[in-house]
This record gives structure tokens, sequence and C-alpha cells, in this order.
């Protein structure tokens, strides 16, 4: 089998760099170790970037989610008992960000990649890649019970953190940054209105909580615990229960409750692994780096790699030009830190830390009301939650 660019991983990165380089005319082929089901049933978020939509636009399938999707123009930040909106279309010269679950994206990304007639082999096994140090890559894998080669041009590795693509660099060609969260989000899905038009972010001495959506029929709800919860300890009622505590007197008049379609814990944690190109061979999304969710960066930071990655393979079919390959890591590397430090910032002013204390709460507190009474500091929190410039 021969192609351009293997593509590992039929997540949103994957799906979405498959389309743009089909639409340049770049031959591509994906594998993806998961079945096509399973991937689909995977529960993220789902606040698009405007850059992101705009990169969805590109690759001609951006129409559902404007047509679907939720624009928002602000967010509350609820504290001391009382929410506070910051107005992101105001502050940022009229952006917003989108609601748009990401089960959404990835499917609107199947469905056109499949109408293409595009090649994407699900339940890849035994994945290996191999010469991504040289000219002629090759990516190994079986299908079907049957060994396969695919030659390339190059690799993009768009399978995760846990994926064959981060665990294939060279030992010592890399160095991994990371800071593990000592709690975690319990997350409710639910077939109910939400509680707000808007996202809340809830900072209580009980811990973090997250209002949001993903239509204006399906809720997704968080709050904070500590990291090696066992959410089978939790009932639906326990969830609302401790939900309703942390939000404001109106908040919890407003909320709806109802079954769960979808409860977990998701660890929080900050990762980047420096350089994202060995060879021919290109790191992407959460392959690369992992932030926490409080930004709603992972998705967008993945799209922004894609968006990089197709331009530097874009110059170099098109004009025989290697400077894209070349600047690639270090232009992602920009963003991705940048964007690293607005969860990580995010998180630590939302959320309650085993060492907080009631100064530490107070000093919180503070630092919030600072940034709703002062305009110079909400524009640095709006610009950086809608997404900074692609650079």
């Amino acid at each position: 089998m021969r192609t351009q660019v293997a593509i590992i991983g039929a997540g949103p990165a994957g799906l979405l760099l498959g389309q743009l380089l089909h639409a340049a005319g770049i031959d591509n082929v994906i594998l993806e170790r998961q079945s096509a089901d399973y991937v689909l049933g995977r529960i993220r978020a789902g606040v698009l970037e405007q850059t992101t939509l705009d990169l969805l636009d590109r690759a001609g399938v951006g129409a559902t989610a404007r047509r679907e999707g939720l624009p928002h123009d602000g967010i509350e930040l609820l504290f001391e008992g009382r929410r506070h909106r910051i107005d992101l279309h105001a502050l940022t010269g009229g952006r917003r960000v989108m609601v748009y679950g990401q089960t959404e994206v990835t499917r609107d990304l199947m469905a056109a990649r499949a109408a293409a007639g595009l090649v994407t082999h699900y339940q890849a096994a035994d994945v290996s890649l191999h010469d991504f140090d040289g000219t002629a890559p090759e990516v190994r894998f079986t299908t079907g019970g049957v060994a396969r080669t695919l030659r390339c041009d190059f690799i993009a590795g768009c399978d995760g953190y846990h994926g064959v693509s981060r665990r294939s660099v060279p030992a010592g060609a890399a160095r991994t940054y990371e800071k593990v969260y000592p709690f975690g989000w319990l997350g409710v899905l639910a077939d109910t209105p939400p509680v707000s038009h808007e996202l809340i972010y809830a900072h209580t001495p009980r811990g973090f909580a997250l209002c949001s959506m993903r239509s204006a029929t399906r809720s997704r709800y968080y709050v904070q615990v500590p990291v090696d919860t066992d959410v089978a300890r939790w009932s639906d009622e326990a969830f609302w229960d401790e939900l309703r505590a942390r939000l404001d007197p109106a908040a919890r008049e407003a909320l709806v409750t109802g079954p769960s379609i979808e409860k977990s814990v998701a660890p929080l944690r900050s990762s980047v692994t420096e350089p994202m190109r060995f060879g021919r061979l290109f790191l992407a999304g959460d392959a690369a780096h992992i932030v926490p969710p409080t930004g709603a960066k992972g998705l967008n930071l993945a799209a922004s790699d894609v968006g990089f990655l197709f331009e530097a393979l874009r110059g170099f079919y098109a004009d025989a030009d290697s400077a894209g390959i070349d600047g690639y890591s270090q232009r992602c590397l920009r963003r991705v830190w940048r964007a690293e430090r607005f969860s990580w910032w995010f998180t630590s002013l939302t959320h309650r830390f085993p060492d907080t204390g009631d100064f530490g709460q107070r000093m919180q507190e503070a630092e919030l009301g600072y940034i709703v009474d002062s305009r110079a500091a909400a524009t640095a929190l709006a610009e950086n939650y809608v997404g900074l410039p692609l650079a």
C-alpha cells in the first residue's frame, strides 16, 4: 500500500487533517485501532473557537456546526454566591465561541470522509511506525487478520497520549513537562434543558462546578471531586444535590434534573511534549499535549496543530517548500504553551486545592472580583477564552 500521508488516529484531529489534505489533492490513509462506533461513543468537550470553526469550513464540514451549534457571546463566573457575566463578544471586538459537541464534530468528519470514498482502516491492530527518520517511512499493521505495510512520505500522529505515535519517539529525543492535579471532574450528561444559556464556572468553598450543555435540550454538568473518586458511589440524586449546593439561588431554582445518560470521573493534568516533530513523524493534539478542560482548549489546540501541519504539508507538495515542516514544532508550541498557561491559571483560580485554606479561598475570590471589576483583566480572560489568533 502507498499513500502520501499516513494518519494515525481517527479522532477529530486525524479526521480533520484528512479532509484538509483531501481538499488540497494530497492522498492520505487513516489507521484507527478502535471501531468507528467506539470513536463516536467518546464523550468530550464541545466549545469551539472561531479558528476551529474556520478550519472545519475550510475542510468543507462546518455547515452543520454553524447551523446547529449554539453561539455564545459570554460566560458567567459564580463566586461568593453571585454570578458575574464576562462579555466575550464585547471584550474581544466581536469574537465568540460555539457550543457544538466533539461527538458531532467527529460524526460530521466521518460522514464527509465516507462520502469522498477515502480510506480509513478501523480496528487496525499491531500498528508500528518505521523509518520516519529517513525519507521513506512505513506503517505496519494488521487488519482482518492480514498483516499489511503502508508506505508513505509522512506520518501524522493524531492518536492521543497513549497512542503508538508518541511511544515511537526515540528515547531521549523528546522531553515531557507534566503537572498532575490532585482532583478530577465528576461529569454527568443528561437530556435536560441547560440551567443557563451560557456556561457557568462556579468557585465555591465546596469546590469547583461547571454548568455546560451540548444542545438546547442536553446538559453537561461537572463537580470537582478527589482524583480517586469511585463513580459507582455517586447516584444521580447525590450528584444533583452536590451540584445544587455549589450554585447560586437563582440557578439552583432553575436547575432541571433527570436520569444521567453518562457519568464518569475525568482526572486533570497538564502535559507538553517537546519537540512535536521527529524526522517525518509529526505529533498533533493529545499525542503532544494535554490541558485541563477548564479553559476548553483540548480540541481547539488539536485543530490548530492540524491547521499548521496542513499548511506545512501543502507547502511541501505544492511548492517543494520545507519551511513549514521545519517550523512546525516551534509554531505549534508557541500556541500550545500559551493555551497551557491559560488553562493552568483558570484551573488554579477556580478550583479548591488541598492546601487552599481560608486565606487561599479569599485570595481566589479577590482575584475573581478584580476580573469582574477591571476591564483590562476581563479582556485578558476573554481573549484567551475565545482563542488567541493563529500565528
